[in-house]
C-alpha cells in the first residue's frame, strides 16, 4: 500500500510543482518588495537580538573573537531554526488549511506536506544566498566545508516534516494540538542554543539539551560556519534516528485514518 501512495505522488509531481510556485506567487502578489518579505523579518529578529546581547550585554563567544561573530552565530541558528520551523509548524495544519482542496480533488494527501517543504526550501534559499553573501562580505566563508551543511539541512528537514505530518494528521481529530504546538515551539526556540552558546549553560542544563534534536542540527551548523570544519557526525545520526522514527509514526497514522480525515475536515 505504502509503495502505491509513493507512485501515486510521483504521478503527481507536475502538481506539486504548481503548488509550490502558487503559493511563491501568492505570498507576495501585490507587495512591493515581493520576496524581500522572507528577509526582512529575520532580519529584524537578528538586529534586535545582535544589539540586545551583542552591544548592550555584550556577550561574547567564548573561543571566538571578532566584532561579527555572535552575529554570524546567531544568523546562522536563526536560520536553520526558520526553516524547521516553518515546515514543522505549516505542516501540522496543512489538512485543515487545504480541507477545501481536499474535498474538491482527489489526490494523494501526502502531496500536500512535499509543498510545504518545497516552499519552505525555496524561503531557506533565499536567505542562505544573502547570508553567504555577508559572509564573503566579512571574509568569514568557510571553503568545502560549506558541503556539511548539506546533510545538516537534509536532517533538518526530515525532522520537521516527519514531526509536523504526524502532528497534522493528529490535529485533524485534535484541534487543541496546532494550538499547543505553536506554544511548544515558542518554548522550544528559547530552549535551543541559538541567542546563547551553550557553553555558558550549567553542566546540568547542557546534559538535557542532548535530548533537543534541534540542539545538535544548529551546533552542527555552527561548527561549520563558525569553525571551518565539518559537523560532528554521531550526534546528527541520532537525530536522524528521531526523524526515522517519526516517519514511521507518521506513515502508520496516515495508513490508519487517512480515510476517516474526510469525514472530519
Amino acid at each position: 500500500m505504502l509503495k502505491q501512495h509513493a507512485s501515486a505522488v510521483y504521478a503527481n509531481r507536475d502538481f506539486i510543482f504548481a503548488s509550490i510556485r502558487r503559493e511563491f506567487e501568492i505570498r507576495y502578489r501585490n507587495s512591493l518588495l515581493g520576496a524581500m518579505w522572507t528577509v526582512l523579518n529575520p532580519l529584524a529578529l537578528i538586529v534586535i537580538y545582535t544589539v540586545i546581547f551583542s552591544k548592550i550585554m555584550q556577550a561574547r563567544l567564548p573561543g571566538l573573537d571578532g566584532p561579527y561573530a555572535y552575529s554570524i552565530y546567531l544568523c546562522t541558528g536563526i536560520l536553520f531554526w526558520g526553516v524547521f520551523s516553518e515546515i514543522a509548524l505549516r505542516a501540522q495544519g496543512i489538512f485543515l488549511e487545504q480541507a477545501n482542496l481536499l474535498k474538491k480533488i482527489n489526490f494523494p494527501r501526502l502531496c500536500l506536506p512535499l509543498v510545504v517543504v518545497g516552499s519552505g526550501l525555496i524561503n531557506f534559499a533565499i536567505m542562505f544566498a544573502l547570508f553567504l553573501a555577508v559572509l564573503v562580505a566579512l571574509e568569514a566563508l568557510p571553503g568545502w566545508e560549506l558541503l556539511g551543511l548539506i546533510p545538516v539541512l537534509g536532517i533538518t528537514v526530515w525532522l520537521a516534516i516527519a514531526l509536523g505530518v504526524s502532528l497534522g494528521i493528529l490535529n485533524v481529530f485534535f484541534r487543541d494540538i496546532g494550538h499547543f504546538f505553536g506554544v511548544v515551539l515558542q518554548f522550544w526556540f528559547w530552549l535551543t542554543p541559538i541567542v546563547y552558546p551553550a557553553s555558558i549553560l550549567p553542566e546540568q542544563a547542557q546534559g538535557v539539551l542532548l535530548f533537543n534534536p534541534l540542539a545538535h542540527c544548529i551546533a552542527a551548523a555552527h561548527t561549520v560556519i563558525l569553525d571551518h570544519t565539518m559537523p560532528p557526525w554521531r550526534p546528527l545520526l541520532g537525530v536522524a534516528l528521531v526523524a526515522a522514527l517519526l516517519s514511521v509514526l507518521a506513515v502508520r497514522l496516515y495508513l490508519q485514518h487517512g480515510a476517516d480525515m474526510q469525514d472530519e475536515l
